[in-house]
């Protein structure tokens, strides 16, 4: 079992792979924890403004949708391309290039005044944090391939932390301000904070393996593993776009006011944090992890239970046990590097995961925009996500069991 260590300890490892000082190693973790509090502030920073984005830049209601859709076209194509940069680039250079993309993109769409150009400095800094959804596994795996599970609770606490930190300060700030295109920018000052720790780290670039050692698209085509880990992310993703677009309407047709309702669905946000912290460290102490697949979906199914069935006014108790089913999230992201044995096969595989992972949950707000217009109810909404649950089960107890992508059977390209 992996007990939880120091961060002195996680120094260690890390000075032991890259044969670097310790100051060294330590820039290697602040360099993920930054890089990790930025992937999404290029999209939470954006919901709280929306209608006020429409307004003022005269974005049709086509033009929103686009805004809204662009994370999972941008994290599924741009990821997929992702291994392939980083063996031309290099990983750290390819990092840095990313945290520049993502902070200029941000700066950019907060300085102009035209629909189409904001569209296209969103997807520009979208851009940069669909590499860095991929990289960041992959440095996990490379620099601590021993503490996967520890620099994964340190990764998605980061990420959920900043996740939090976007949606929940750019209101106050353009407040504050009186004018949204500060509100925007200031998320461009911690991109740029981010790529100091990547500059320094320049100088220590692993050593690239440009040939084909990595497993390559056709060979995670026909990988049932490599389908099993995508459709778990994409399940896991699904649930998290449903509940994060849907459930503060859930909640104002139950009764609840728009304040109350955006009560809870910031406690639901916040809980992100502990559960981040919490999901990794346990599922890390065990090398089978189809007991935490099964309980996250346990919860799962009792908050959703309780949601569709239960009095309305004890909705936060069920959101509550939907918010820990939520852990899913960091457990997919642990079974990226925990599945396979090289940093190579885990680039692979990440992109290979979160690009269709990110497809497949890119329909599920869609498909209950469609139900709750079509029956101006829940109930076929609920079963969906049952639906969605049942899938996140079986695939779970497959990608969960302890087993490696190299192993399956026809890995020539791995290891040639």
């Amino acid at each position: 079992m992996e007990d939880l260590p120091s961060m002195s300890v996680l120094a260690q490892e890390a000075r032991g792979r890259t044969g670097r000082t310790a100051p060294l190693a330590w820039l290697l973790v602040l360099g993920i924890v930054l890089a990790a509090l930025n992937l999404r502030t290029a999209v939470t920073s954006v919901g709280p403004l929306l209608d006020q984005l429409a307004g003022a830049l005269g974005m049709s209601s086509v033009g929103t949708g686009l805004l809204t859709t662009l994370p999972v076209l941008a994290f599924a194509g741009v990821g997929a391309i992702t291994p392939t940069l980083a063996r031309r680039i290099g990983e750290h250079r390819l990092l840095l290039l990313a945290l520049v993309t993502l902070g200029t993109g941000i700066l950019v769409r907060s300085l102009v005044g035209s629909a189409p150009v904001f569209l296209l400095s969103s997807a520009v800094a979208l851009s940069g944090g669909a590499v860095g959804n991929v990289l960041i596994p992959t440095l996990i795996k490379r620099h601590f391939p021993g503490r996967t599970g520890i620099m994964t609770t340190v990764y998605t606490t980061a990420l959920a932390a900043g996740t939090m930190l976007a949606a929940a300060a750019t209101v106050p700030i353009e407040r504050a301000s009186g004018d949204w295109h500060i509100a925007l920018g200031v998320w461009a000052a911690l991109a740029a904070v981010a790529a100091i720790p990547w500059l320094a780290l320049l100088r220590s670039e692993p050593e690239r393996d440009t040939g084909r050692r990595d497993a390559g698209i056709s060979t995670l085509l026909r990988s049932k593993l490599a389908w099993m880990v995508a459709v778990y992310f994409g399940t896991q993703s699904m649930i998290a776009y449903i509940m994060f677009g849907w459930l503060a309407t859930i909640l104002t047709d139950g009764g609840y006011t728009s304040s109350q309702a955006g009560l809870i669905l910031g406690v639901f946000t916040a809980l992100n944090i502990p559960v981040s912290i919490l999901v990794p460290t346990i599922a890390a102490r065990f090398r089978d992890q189809r007991p935490v697949v099964v309980g996250l979906v346990v919860f799962y199914a009792i908050g959703f239970l309780g949601l569709w069935f239960a009095a309305a006014s004890t909705a936060m108790v069920w959101v509550v046990f939907v918010a820990v089913g939520m852990g899913s999230f960091p457990l997919a992201l642990m079974m990226l590097g925990l599945r396979t044995r090289t940093a190579e096969s885990t680039a692979a595989l990440s992109a290979f995961g979160q690009s269709a992972g990110y497809l497949i949950a890119g329909a599920g707000p869609l498909l209950v925009g469609v139900i709750y217009q079509m029956t101006g109810g829940w109930e076929l909404t609920y079963a969906l996500l049952f639906g969605v649950i049942v899938v996140q089960l079986f695939t779970g107890l497959y990608a969960g069991r302890d087993r490696y992508l190299e192993d399956e059977r026809a890995p020539a390209t791995m290891t040639r």
